[in-house]
């Protein structure tokens, strides 16, 4: 059994008590850090314990920390992204479900290290249980006097608000997620600045993804090494929550240690694969990521291991699929999706997307033509030229199916139709 720390608390029907997160250690260390620590010794503290953003970026949270100057204006913000609207990812909801007040710790830590005045979670519609909840714990931490002016009698303050986004998935980019706060329509912003210099409402702001907070109380209650020493290989550090879906017997989300083996997470955590069905490739880190076919089925899931064979561990959602899969019917439908979703901002967005949607549609439903392969290859590194990440992280379903089943695509060229069906 692997250490469950973000899991700790986990119960299979209801979410844990304040007092069975304290029972856990939740909040004991909070006192000891406004007496003895300063936000730089905090800041320094995550920095040295390696912890990277579990949102899908992979950038070091302390890293982000640093960047908001001691002499940075007041208010500054810390905000929480809980939009989560990648499709195959749902971890964010189950630890908010199981442990509520391991968010509101670490967004009170991490408020703390960039002397935040306001800490907001930006929560995606569909939400609203967890939205609920929040309020609802957000209330009780108060009245427990972990919230509001002068913490646990400290000299720091901290208010926590739960905002209900308007939706759209363009809302998780960060700029444009700092502007459906303002208000405003949800179009990204080209940095610099960036928004730790001038985010929300044009102060300092810093954001984080729900499952990097909720590792932050850990690392400032058990150290840097016992933070780095979660993890299977020496470049990673803690443990990450991976949600699997798809082709397998037990889908759902399972916290493991980074580095854990991708076979691993599939045959023994997930329950392997069910019977008739053969591992044809995954999704690593959710839709914005590029198709792992077998070669790749013993890799270490780590930042580090899969950025050296030219993929992203992003999010950590994998969805899995058999031999019996049709991957450009998947495609298409990952198209489909991104189309949609697109804020219409930029040009290579706006207008690849649909058209790299109709060409996968035409393949798909047999007009496609030998021409069409080559054209769904420029237009993918048109996406590249986009102006934010969005569409990028489009492209790499779309890129890694050429790459690694290409003649999967002509197959259906050539037959006027899908082979699967």
């Amino acid at each position: 059994m692997h250490p469950q720390v973000l899991f700790q608390n986990r119960k299979p029907d209801r979410i844990a008590t304040l007092a069975e997160y304290e029972a856990s250690g939740g909040y004991a260390t909070l006192a000891e850090m406004f007496r003895s620590r300063s936000p730089q010794d905090v800041e320094h503290l995550v920095l040295d314990a390696v912890l990277l953003g579990r949102g899908g970026a992979g950038f070091p949270a302390g890293k982000k920390w640093l960047a908001v100057a001691e002499e940075a204006p007041h208010p500054r913000y810390l905000v929480c992204n809980a939009d989560e609207m990648e499709p195959g990812t749902f971890k964010d909801r189950v630890l908010i479900h199981a442990d509520p007040h391991m968010l509101i710790e670490g967004m009170i830590i991490a408020g703390y290290a960039i002397q935040a005045d306001r800490g907001i979670i930006f929560i995606r519609p569909e939400y609203e249980d967890a939205a609920r909840i929040l309020e609802r714990e957000i209330g009780i931490a108060r009245q427990a006097g972990y919230l509001g002016r002068n913490i646990l009698g400290s000299t720091y303050s901290l208010e926590i608000a739960v905002h209900r986004s308007a939706g759209r998935y363009i809302c998780g980019e960060v700029t444009a997620q700092i502007r459906a706060l303002e208000g405003r329509r949800a179009n990204p912003k080209q940095p610099p600045p960036y928004p730790t210099e001038v985010g929300l409402w044009g102060q300092p702001t810093v954001l984080h993804n729900v499952e990097t907070l909720a590792c932050v109380p850990h690392i400032l209650r058990n150290g840097v090494a016992w933070f780095k020493g979660l993890a299977r290989t020496p470049t990673g550090a803690g443990t990450k929550i991976f949600c699997v879906s798809g082709k397998v017997n037990r889908p759902g989300c399972y916290e493991l240690p980074l580095g854990v083996p991708l076979r691993e997470i599939i045959e023994e955590h997930a329950g392997g694969m069910p019977e008739g069905s053969e591992y044809k490739a995954c999704l690593p880190g959710g839709a914005s990521t590029r198709y792992l076919p077998r070669q790749f089925y013993d890799i270490e899931m780590d930042f580090e291991a899969m950025h050296k064979v030219g993929h992203r561990l992003g999010t950590g959602a994998i969805m899995v699929f058999d031999q019996k899969t049709c991957l450009v019917a998947a495609t298409w439908n990952l198209m489909e999706f991104f189309a949609r979703e697109s804020c219409g901002w930029c040009t290579p967005c706006r207008e690849g997307l649909p058209y790299i949607r109709d060409i996968l549609g035409r393949i798909e439903g047999g007009e496609g033509r030998e021409e069409f392969v080559p054209m769904l290859e420029r237009m993918g590194k048109h996406l590249w030229s986009s102006y934010c990440a969005f569409a990028p992280g489009a492209a790499s379903p779309l890129e890694s199916l050429i790459t690694y089943f290409g003649d999967e695509v002509r197959e259906h060229i050539r037959q006027k139709g899908c082979p699967f069906k």
